[in-house]
This record gives structure tokens, sequence and C-alpha cells, in this order.
């Protein structure tokens, strides 16, 4: 029996596209251990992930720590790979192809690009349809690259529900990472006062802020969904996804999970990327882009509301 391993650091909606690529991968190494190297954020998580056996864990300290290399480099010796799908394509990875992991059939970004095709054009592909050309360079069936299925990771959480709210609700996500601000609508404090004027109480109003999100979530007129004041799991994260009646949410991970469950809602786009690239938006994930983040008025966005609630 050989050893498989995939490579998907992060970040958290970037893992949610990769579950249907890794469903691939393992059907198409059915003898085979699939192995998961990832960060610690998304250890716990991807452990009860169904397509793979087992998840290793890369610290991702500094390059400069040989000793942390050498010992990764001894880590994954062990496990003989023979086969390495590099679902990160970072520069970290091409690093540990180079210098950890040499011996390995690699499957890369750089490894699928055709004869006199570039990695620039490569990469201004949207981010499904790259994955599903690096697969099938490495003869891997398709099946689920693009037909993400996350069932296997919702977890029963009526029972937290009852604490804020007995029936319907709206979920927002008005945060967004240090590193892209230019993705931060910011007007969700007003449209959170609009929003209950409108519907009154029919529709409680909840957050599920993430580390570092709390305090700024606690100014906003929302209940917060938290788990003895800590931010939920990833695995509740998704299921308080699933239950909601309506979404509003910047381009951020959870945007990627509401888009693949098919839920009702809408994403906002700025300049910073397109929907289209980062495969966010069907029928009922609806999307609106705009120039600049800053110019869109809470009006449009109640207007989109109410044609999908009333």
């Amino acid at each position: 029996m050989s050893n498989i391993l995939i490579i998907k650091h992060g970040s958290l909606g970037d893992l949610i596209q990769a579950n249907g690529a890794i469903q691939d991968i393992k059907n198409s190494f059915k003898t085979s251990k699939v192995l998961l190297l990832t960060s610690r954020a998304y250890l716990e998580f991807m452990s009860s992930c169904p397509y793979i056996d087992g998840v290793i864990l890369d610290k991702r300290l500094p390059r400069w720590n040989l000793f942390y290399l050498k010992d990764l480099k001894i880590l994954l010796e062990k496990y003989e790979f023979s086969h390495v799908f590099d679902l990160q394509n970072s520069n970290r990875t091409k690093f540990y192809k180079k210098y950890i992991l040499k011996k390995p059939i690699w499957s890369s970004s750089e490894t699928s690009l055709n004869e006199g095709e570039n990695l620039s054009d490569f990469n201004e592909d949207s981010v499904l349809h790259r994955m599903t050309k690096q697969l099938k360079k490495s003869n891997v069936i398709i099946k689920n690259t693009q037909a993400i299925n996350l069932d296997w990771s919702f977890i029963d959480i009526s029972r937290n529900l009852k604490q804020y709210t007995n029936g319907e609700y709206i979920l927002i996500f008005p945060f967004c990472s240090k590193k892209h601000v230019k993705k931060k609508w910011p007007y969700f404090s007003k449209l959170i006062i609009k929003i209950k004027e409108i519907y009154k109480n029919k529709y409680p109003i909840l957050v599920a802020p993430g580390p570092n999100e709390i305090s700024e979530a606690k100014k906003l007129n929302a209940k917060l969904v938290l788990d003895d004041n800590q931010p939920v799991s990833i695995n509740f994260l998704i299921s308080l996804i699933n239950s909601a009646t309506y979404i509003i949410s910047n381009d951020t991970g959870p945007a990627h999970i509401c888009s693949h469950l098919n839920k009702k809602g809408l994403a906002l786009f700025g300049s910073h990327t397109t929907a289209k690239k980062v495969n966010i938006g069907n029928t009922n994930f609806k999307t609106i882009t705009v120039n600049n983040l800053s110019e869109l008025k809470v009006d449009e966005i109640l207007k989109k509301i109410k044609e999908d609630l009333d």
C-alpha cells in the first residue's frame, strides 16, 4: 500500500474549495492511504473528513528554522509518499518540493502547464478550474472537484440555536482578514439597523466572529454566536450557515461555505478579485460587485434582501 500526501495549509475558504479535489484524489487512490498536511487551525476540522486517512500538522515555522525543517523532513520521509498533490501552490510548498520531498511524483500548478502556457496565464483561471486541470494532468478521475459536498461536516446545533432564535435567522459575516481590508464593506452596522426596522423580530440577526473579531462584533447590534466566549468550531460554523434563512457576507471563508451549500444570500465584492475567479455565487447565493466597496450603499443591499425574502 502506497501513501499519498495532499498539501493544503489554508485559508478556510481555500480549504473548503479543495474538499472536492481531496475526495477525487482519495477515490482515484482507493488502495492508498491519503494524508493531509495542513496548519493548526484546520487540524481538528479535517481530522473528521472522510476523504482522508490522517492529518499531519505543519507549524509553518520560518524557513530559516533549520531544526524544524529537518524534523519535518524526517517525519514526512517516514511515510515514503509515492505522490504529492500540492493544492496550496505557494512559495513554501515549492520550497518543500525542492528540499523536503524530492522523491515523490509531484502535482502542482507548475506541473500542470500545457506546452507554451505561462503560470501567470494558468493562475488567471478560476480556482476550481485550475484544480481540475491540475488533477487531470495527474490522471485523477474528476467527479467532485467542482461539486463540493460538505454534508460530512454537519453537526447537530439545534439545542445551541435555541438561545439565539426560535426559528429563522439572518446570519452576517462583516469581517475579513487584516491583510485584506479592501474586502470589507464598511456599512454592516447601518444595514443591521435597517433590517431590524423592516423585519422587526421576524429574523434575529446573528454574527459568528472568528479569532480577533469578538471585540468588533460586540459593537454590532446583533446576537453573538460563541462557544464559552470563544469562536465556534468550523463544524459548528458550517452547520450554523446551513440552518440560516439568509446570509450577507464579505468575500471571506464563510462566503465559500455559503456558496457551496447553495444558501440564499449575498456576497459583496470590490475590485480585489472577481466572484467568478474564486468560484463564489449561484442562483441562490448571489454576488454584488462594485469598484469600491465604500461606494456600495445600504439601500442597494436592502433592495436585494427584500427581493429574496419578501
